[in-house]
């Protein structure tokens, strides 16, 4: 008997005994639209799966983890965003990538530390500024780059900012429905507007259509509602929101009060104190506060970051 032929006898006796093999079956013809696509086996290539669980678990592994069925994939450009001076998978040691592991790991801790049990979704962590261009954007990818390189959790990362959207201009990606259309439209699947992407423990959540009613939406019940199926339906999920600035939009007001854990972005030598000050009035109320200095030349020497935690 041939190679090909035992295949193909291997294959009826697993369906004859109930094994589900899904990489096997004939694709229906929406699939495409709606699936990350992934090599399918040479009849030559197919091994004994002994039950239906490790059949399973075969194919959930091709894809990245804790990404709905349907969920677009996308291709970032990972030469061009490293040239950009981003964090990008298997980069070399540098003082960014070191300097990011220190930013997330007290963020991390009161996640899954004692921490955890006193926040309400310490996975759902905003970040903001005072005012534009003080490097939020900057900090929020580079934080989910870095926290999607550890073992133990995923990172969803959130356009939130309504009125000055870069972030998929930045990733090389074109704008697409996203967080603003399920608002509008409750009855669309969020698996169907995230985008998982070529970084495996990465997901991105677009903006959505632009709208008039962006605040209003940020702070409503139904924005509560998804943010807390977001936070909650996986456990080792990171919910990582690149929220507006808070001084200049009311959208960013309505977040925090959703948000288990906020990251604050000050660029050093150029936001006045006293803005500093007004913003975290702002967020006075707020249990867990982490304060970043953005191009800091201060106590570290040479380092273009400081940290600094409230």
């Amino acid at each position: 008997m041939s190679t090909i032929e035992q295949a193909v006898k291997r294959l009826e006796e697993l369906r004859a005994a109930g094994v589900d093999v899904p990489w096997a079956a004939t694709p229906r013809a929406d699939d495409d639209a709606t699936a990350p696509t992934s090599p399918v086996p040479a009849p030559s290539s197919v091994r004994p799966l002994p039950t239906a669980v490790k059949a399973h678990d075969a194919v959930q592994d091709a894809r990245p983890q804790d990404m709905g069925a349907r969920s677009r994939q996308v291709q970032i450009d990972l030469d061009r965003l490293a040239a950009q001076g981003y964090i990008v998978p298997h980069a070399t040691r540098s003082l960014l990538v070191d300097e990011f592991r220190v930013i997330k790991r007290p963020l991390l801790g009161n996640i899954s530390g004692a921490a955890a049990n006193k926040l309400d979704r310490p996975n759902l962590i905003m970040v903001t500024s005072s005012l534009p261009g003080e490097g939020k954007t900057f900090v929020a990818l580079n934080l989910a780059m870095s926290i999607a390189a550890e073992l133990n959790h995923t990172v969803l990362l959130v356009d939130a900012d309504p009125s000055r959207s870069s972030l998929l201009t930045r990733l090389g990606l074109p704008a697409g429905q996203g967080l603003i259309d399920k608002l509008l439209h409750p009855e669309i699947d969020l698996s169907d507007l995230i985008l998982a992407t070529n970084v495996p423990k990465l997901a991105l959540l677009p903006v959505g259509t632009p709208s008039a009613q962006a605040t209003e939406l940020f702070a409503s019940a139904s924005m509560d509602l998804l943010l807390e199926e977001m936070a909650h339906r996986y456990r080792d999920r990171v919910i990582l929101l690149d929220a507006p600035p808070l001084l200049p939009s009311a959208e960013a007001r309505a977040l925090s009060l959703h948000a288990g854990q906020i990251l604050f972005v000050v660029q050093a030598g150029r936001t006045h104190q006293g803005t500093v000050q007004q913003s975290l009035a702002m967020l006075q109320d707020h249990p867990m506060v982490f304060t970043l200095l953005n191009q800091s030349r201060g106590p570290k020497a040479g380092s273009p970051y400081g940290y600094y935690a409230y």
